[in-house]
């Protein structure tokens, strides 16, 4: 069993690994878990499709030399199955520092997308 990299202690295939997969987050926490599990799996693909469609850059290249190590969510505002929006605040560690984010979540077409991210200290 490979446990996913989003820290729920689920396994991939039964938590982040089916929205890989086509999936739609039910939560705009959920599809910040699996976002961030994308960026440890160097999935570009699907962080570029869970972009919000105004916010989106044209082309997304990760550094190779990020490892991410860990998921912290801090607080979770709204995003709940009949939200239009939300907030999720988080820690997401990488070696010997972290990034610490409030990020911004809004549906298009009934499917959660990642706005934009405000850093934090």
């Amino acid at each position: 069993m490979t446990r996913c990299p989003c820290d729920t202690g689920l396994p991939y295939a039964q938590c982040c690994g089916p929205l890989h997969d086509g999936g739609r987050a039910p939560t705009a926490v959920v599809l910040m878990r699996s976002r961030y599990s994308a960026f440890v799996r160097g999935d570009v693909v699907y962080l570029q499709g869970t972009w919000h469609p105004s916010t989106r850059p044209t082309a997304l290249v990760l550094d190779p030399d990020v490892r991410w190590t860990g998921l912290e969510v801090l607080v979770v505002t709204a995003g709940g199955l009949l939200d239009a929006t939300g907030e999720v605040t988080f820690r997401a560690h990488h070696g010997a520092t972290s990034q610490h984010e409030k990020s911004r979540f809004s549906k298009v077409d009934g499917a959660w997308r990642y706005e934009d991210g405000i850093t934090l200290g």
